[in-house]
């Protein structure tokens, strides 16, 4: 089979070689995956750069989100064990874990249901407490977690502020729905959500970026707000000001998703039950930006970790070119 492997750590579109492989062999609990399609995720950047907190041993393949075919031809959602990741023609998960792929998306918008949108769920209504009627102010709006976690404010009722980089990234957050779009670029961030707000601020800030992001963040949350911390996309941590937030009245929660995998299983099928029916009536939707075949997967990742694309890049195995195979 066909697959993309990283043996030395450095930038996706250098380090990432295209090669004819064995099919790899599940492990325990493990199941063989034909893979649909894969999601490109900026964790698969990092990975490839060596800067992830998952550090698979070389050589890997990269890809942590796909919908894949089981062999008795089940379409399902997973998380491909690394180094086996996805993008490749085959894939391993474990077989515990798999998700049942939604009828109502195809497979790349399945694929792309999984990270985001169980990252969204999570930082909005587990560790946020998102109320309908309050204000979300979701930095990168456009980006794969950011529109997910837009259209899942939308779902929950909130009025939702985008920020974005751009013209063209700020018409995409307006079609997924923001009630206020605000291009970083051309405004004063802070000003322009206080302006939306009536000088109240956002309730609930989702912050995938981090650095400057957050430092807006502080200065547009409400009294009693949440800052959920999502990443650090901007690639620089920030130092919160405990004092300010002492001050301020306002809540730093952090999320990391995959600790519920291991601490708390069932809420994630839990989260992926109430995500199916949100997709189901056609309230959430992922936003699958480009379809790309295998080959044009080393490209994808570059894309994404420069920060150009919009919603998901979706690697298709079976695209020959570009049209179906």
């Amino acid at each position: 089979m066909q697959a993309w492997q990283v043996h030395e750590l450095g930038e996706p579109g250098e380090v990432m070689r295209l090669a004819d492989v064995a099919r790899p062999t599940p492990g325990e609990g493990q199941i063989l995956l034909k893979v649909r399609a894969a999601n490109v995720n900026f964790p698969d950047a990092l990975m490839c750069r060596g800067q992830y907190q998952v550090r698979p041993p070389l050589p890997f393949t990269p890809g942590v989100e796909i919908c894949g075919e089981t062999e008795d031809g089940r379409r399902v959602i997973a998380n491909p064990a690394l180094p086996h990741g996805g993008f490749a023609e085959y894939a391993l998960a474990d077989a515990r874990a798999l998700l049942p792929a939604p009828d109502a998306l195809d497979d790349a918008e399945a694929a792309a249901l999984h990270i985001g949108y169980q990252t969204g769920w999570f930082g909005l209504h587990r560790r946020a407490g998102l109320e309908a009627g309050e204000t979300l102010l979701v930095h990168a709006a456009a980006g794969g977690v950011g529109s997910a976690a837009v259209q899942l404010g939308k779902a929950a009722g909130a009025t939702v502020i985008g920020v974005v980089g751009g013209a063209g990234k700020a018409a995409v957050a307006r079609e997924l729905g923001c009630d206020v779009v605000v291009d970083r670029r051309e405004q004063d961030v802070v000003a322009a959500v206080k302006e939306a707000t009536g000088g109240r601020g956002a309730d609930v800030v989702y912050d995938p970026v981090g650095g400057p992001a957050y430092a807006q963040s502080a200065k547009a949350v409400a009294f009693e707000g949440r800052i959920v911390v999502v990443g650090f996309a901007s690639g620089t941590i920030p130092s919160p000001a405990l004092n300010h937030a002492l001050v301020k009245n306002y809540s730093i929660l952090g999320l990391h998703w995959g600790l519920y995998n291991t601490k708390n299983p069932k809420l994630v099928q839990h989260c992926h039950e109430q995500l199916t029916e949100l997709a189901a009536r056609g309230a959430i939707k992922p936003l699958v930006s480009e379809r790309v075949p295998l080959a044009g997967a080393a490209t994808a990742v570059q894309r994404v970790a420069d920060g150009v694309t919009t919603g998901r890049v979706a690697v298709l195995p079976a695209l020959q070119n570009g049209a179906a195979a």
